[in-house]
């Protein structure tokens, strides 16, 4: 049960990278308006905002139950076709919601990441039983 998440912690890295432009994309934008706190009255400052933050509330806990699944050694192509999943409903969702508040985008996005969140815990959970 004690091995290293190769797979977590390589998703782990590419989603840092993905952080890094989203929290560029809001200091651009508060320095092109000039709005250093909230979002004043710019809805292109707001989504990017809660796009950033919406990331950053649910890919920690993604990532955690996908290095636990790892440890608690769910199968490898489980895991890799969850942390594939878990990068592109990111992506979708973060695209989707920079564009519009009520994109379709935003909603598979988002579905994909609940959907690995859900598969990944009950991955955590079948391996748990089984080690009883």
């Amino acid at each position: 049960m004690a091995q290293t998440p190769l797979i977590a912690l390589g998703v782990t890295a590419i989603l840092v990278l993905m952080s890094i432009p989203m929290t560029l994309a809001v200091g651009f934008r508060r320095v092109k308006t000039g709005i250093q706190l909230l979002h004043g009255d710019d809805d292109h400052l707001l989504r990017l905002i809660r796009a950033h933050g919406n990331f950053t509330e649910y890919v920690p806990l993604a990532l955690l139950a996908l290095a636990g699944a790892e440890v608690a050694g769910a199968a490898t192509w489980l895991v890799a076709a969850c942390g594939a999943t878990l990068l592109l409903g990111r992506i979708i969702h973060y695209f989707g919601l920079r564009s519009s508040a009520s994109s379709t985008g935003r909603a598979i996005g988002a579905l994909l990441t609940q959907l690995t969140m859900f598969v990944l815990a009950v991955a955590i959970l079948w391996q748990l039983v089984q080690a009883v």
